[in-house]
This record gives structure tokens, C-alpha cells and sequence, in this order.
């Protein structure tokens, strides 16, 4: 497995549902520190890793989230079945008879399944029906509340998708938990690596933001510690090229995905038009996508303090916010290769063009 790879693998198979980011923070930490001049944290939990090339220069804040949609223990039962609640935005039917791991208050994990009626024991009708998320429960293999209590585990500790990092037949595709939005961060250090001994006219704030799959709100904070100038938001887009999926256009491995808008931000046109002018000059491919649901963190950064140009780079991305997903490894390269040629070229005067021109 190469140095690419084994990030991807280390950086998904973290867990870390909003508001419990821990695992995957140290991971960008620990490839961070190789990297930045300094590391800062907002007050969240949200890592900052900070490059300098002009002290003087604009300040260019590229951000990924670090939490994934998981689960919070809520109950246990006295057969000792697990209840939860969704942490992020679930669709029951990809959910039922998946395999998860509780993670206790000491980090010790523990293997589940989620389970629910049986077929046989419902009705015709009910079978029609999806199952409500609120009537699922989690099966640990004991027989007990007090067998659940001994090994740790409350209501508050962490649930999350359990699946292992692997290639595809195609080794380009990509299959793992957390794509969304661990995909993000990746490019974030990666940007910082490739940069490390480069110049560049301005001040880059690679960024790990914390629970934005409940409300954006590490974006939010980071993005008023940083007040960046321009903000690139990496997160993963919508994959259309499935049988029966028309609402989407984005393909796996046709090149990252330049969002024109989402529900939390219209795109800035003069920095879009700027990035593509980048991806057009030095034949980086990409495609342009537009999302009527979803946010991500630029949707909070760009009214920070006095606003701030931002916009979306995606990943296409099948099955996202399900236990696993899919991505091209294409994609993720040229999506790297585009926001660091484009940093680049960000000094003083072209920001200044961008933002007020």
C-alpha cells in the first residue's frame, strides 16, 4: 500500500461522529505536523494547520470536516439492545442489518449490528413500508443491561459505520466509511505536503472542521479564528453515473467536482471563474455541479466577519451518508493538484481583483 493509500485507509477508519472528532483530529494532526509551520485549534475542536509564505499575504483557508453521520447511544434496554440517535442525516433503508462499532467513554470499541422485525412477523403492508430509524435497535451478542454497563458503554458514547478501507477491482475506486468528509481533510494535508517547500504568495489554513453534519458549526468557528480571504470548501459531491440516478450529472474519475451552488451558498463567480481559468490553462479535469440539497463548510465561512469569496471542490462520490461509499482516486489527486496550483497563483493584488472587481 502506497503513502496515498495509507492515508485514505488511516483517515477513514477513525471514528468520529460530531462532537466526538478525537480519532480522526489526531490523524490530521499527526500528518500536520510534518507539514504546517504552527498547529491552532478553535474552541470546538477543530485542527488548524498553518503554512507561511508571505507573512504579509492573503490568508487561504482550505477546509475539510472531520466528523462522519454516526450515531449516539440514547438508551440500553434491559435485554441489554442498544437504542440510538442519528447523528447527521440518515435514510432508514440503507441502515438495517449493517454492522457498527460502539466506542466507549475509554475508547474501547465494541462490534453491533443493527437490527429490527424480522419480514416473517409483519404485515403485507408493513412490509411496504420502510422501517422507522426510532424502531431499530443494536444487537451486541449479550443478554443483559448489566452485561452493556460492564463493558463501559452508556447513552452519549459513539456509533459508527464499521467497514474496512479497500480498492476496488479497479484499483482507482475507492470503497470506505467516512468519504464524507474524511475525503476533505485528505486534500487539506496533502495541499500542505505539496507545499511544504514551495513559495507561495500567501497565508494557507489547512482545516479540519468539527460537527458539521449537525449545522456547520466547526466552520463556523474556525472561519472567525482564521477570517480567511478565500475559502476552498472540500467536501464530497453527489455521483450520477449509477443505473437510474438522473438527478445527478457527476461521474467517478472525470475530475473534481467545481460547485456553482448548494442550499447553504451561491458560489463567488469571480473566484470560480479564477479556478477554472487554473484547470483550463494546465488541462486539469473537472466538472461543474450544482446541488439544491446540502451545505458544506463554505456555506458558513463566507459570511464570516466582513464575507469571504469561497467555493465548493467536491469529490464524486457514490452512496454517501450510508456505511459506505465509494470515490475515484483520480479524482482526489486532481482535486489536489488544482487547489494548490491555484494557491499558488493568490497573491495580494489577484485576491483584491477577486473580491472586488
Amino acid at each position: 500500500m502506497d503513502s496515498t493509500l495509507q492515508l485514505l485507509k488511516e483517515i477513514t477508519e477513525a471514528n468520529g461522529v460530531p462532537g466526538n472528532e478525537r480519532e480522526p483530529r489526531l490523524v490530521m494532526k499527526s500528518y500536520l505536523e510534518k507539514y504546517a509551520d504552527e498547529i491552532q485549534y478553535d474552541n470546538l475542536g477543530s485542527i488548524i494547520g498553518v503554512k507561511t509564505g508571505d507573512a504579509n499575504g492573503p490568508k487561504i483557508m482550505v477546509t475539510g470536516h472531520l466528523d462522519e453521520v454516526g450515531f449516539m447511544v440514547t438508551k440500553i434496554t434491559d435485554k441489554g439492545f442498544i437504542k440510538f440517535q442519528p447523528l447527521g442525516g440518515w435514510w432508514s433503508q440503507v441502515m438495517l442489518a449493517q454492522q457498527v462499532t460502539i466506542t466507549n467513554g475509554k475508547g474501547v470499541r465494541y462490534h453491533g449490528v443493527i437490527g429490527s422485525k424480522p419480514p416473517h412477523v409483519l404485515t403485507a403492508e408493513a412490509r411496504k413500508t420502510p422501517v422507522d430509524i426510532k424502531d431499530m435497535y443494536i444487537d451486541l451478542g449479550v443478554a443483559s443491561k448489566d452485561e452493556v454497563e460492564k463493558l463501559g458503554i452508556k447513552p452519549g458514547d459513539m456509533i459508527t459505520p464499521f467497514i474496512e478501507f479497500r480498492p476496488m477491482a479497479n484499483e482507482k475506486y475507492l470503497l470506505a466509511k467516512a468519504w464524507d468528509n474524511r475525503i476533505g481533510c485528505a486534500i487539506a494535508i496533502e495541499v500542505l505536503r505539496l507545499l511544504k517547500d514551495e513559495a507561495h504568495p500567501n497565508v494557507v489554513y489547512a482545516t479540519g472542521t468539527v460537527q458539521e453534519e449537525v449545522g456547520l458549526r466547526g466552520a463556523k468557528t474556525s472561519g472567525y479564528k482564521v477570517n480567511p480571504d478565500i475559502c476552498f470548501a472540500t467536501d464530497v459531491g453527489i455521483a450520477g453515473d449509477t443505473p437510474n440516478t438522473p438527478e445527478a450529472d457527476g461521474e467517478l474519475g472525470k475530475g473534481p467536482q467545481i460547485i456553482l451552488y448548494d442550499s447553504s451558498m451561491v458560489g463567488h463567480k469571480g473566484l470560480r471563474e479564477f479556478v477554472l481559468n487554473v484547470a483550463e490553462e494546465l488541462n486539469i479535469p473537472y466538472q461543474l455541479e450544482s446541488m439544491s440539497g446540502g451545505g458544506m463548510d463554505s456555506g458558513a465561512i463566507h459570511v464570516v466577519h466582513h464575507g469571504v469569496p469561497s467555493m465548493g471542490i467536491c469529490i464524486a462520490s457514490r452512496y454517501i451518508h450510508s456505511h459506505t461509499s465509494m470515490i475515484h482516486r483520480d479524482d482526489f489527486e486532481n482535486a489536489i493538484k488544482l487547489v494548490v496550483e491555484v494557491i499558488k497563483r493568490l497573491d495580494t493584488k489577484t485576491v483584491n481583483e477577486i473580491t472586488f472587481d
